[in-house]
This record gives structure tokens, C-alpha cells and sequence, in this order.
């Protein structure tokens, strides 16, 4: 799989979101207690930016109306028929890289 760097690790820190582009797609690179998630960055409701939401605990919260999505496995807390893509991610030499399609 190609790699896309998102940014050095030291912007990312514990309990933040980071917004990324690729290309025409968007992602949302999650630091949840040390450990990188990242998901699709446009919220399945209507169209948010993920990327550019909140993150309570393992929870991203789309900053447009509330809807939550659980950053390690995709799914929406407030629709079991919601989910967003799930991405790997590669630290390497203090950068993240994400594993895209």
C-alpha cells in the first residue's frame, strides 16, 4: 500500500486530531493516549470534517451536529448503519504516514 505522510509525530499530541489530504480523499489522524488511529475524514451524516472535530477518549466527536464516531474501529456511536474507514499508520523517523489505498 502507498504511504501519504500526515506530519511529524511532535504536532499530533496525545488527546488531538489532525485534518489530512490526499489527493481528493480526506483523513482524520487521531493521537488517543499515544495510540495513532485514523479514519475518513468526512463524517457519513453530512459531510463534516472529522479531522477538524474533537476527540473525547477513543470517541471523535464531528464538530457540524455531534455525531460520534469511535476513531479505532469506525463506528458511529449514534447509527450502528454509520461507519467511517479505518486506516493503518506507520510511525517512522518521528513522522506519520498513513497506509492509503
Amino acid at each position: 500500500m502507498p504511504l501519504l505522510k500526515a506530519g511529524p509525530l511532535s504536532k499530533l499530541p496525545p488527546g488531538a486530531v489532525e485534518e489530512v489530504e490526499g489527493g481528493d480523499v480526506t483523513y482524520a489522524v487521531c493521537n488517543v493516549d499515544g495510540t495513532l488511529h485514523c479514519v475518513g475524514g468526512t463524517c457519513p451524516h453530512a459531510g463534516g470534517p472529522l479531522g477538524q472535530g474533537t476527540l473525547d477518549g477513543n470517541t471523535l466527536v464531528c464538530p457540524w451536529h455531534g455525531w460520534e464516531f469511535d476513531c479505532r474501529s469506525g463506528l458511529s456511536a449514534s447509527d450502528e448503519d454509520l461507519k467511517v474507514e479505518t486506516y493503518p499508520i506507520l510511525v517512522e523517523d518521528g513522522n506519520i504516514f498513513i497506509e492509503v489505498p
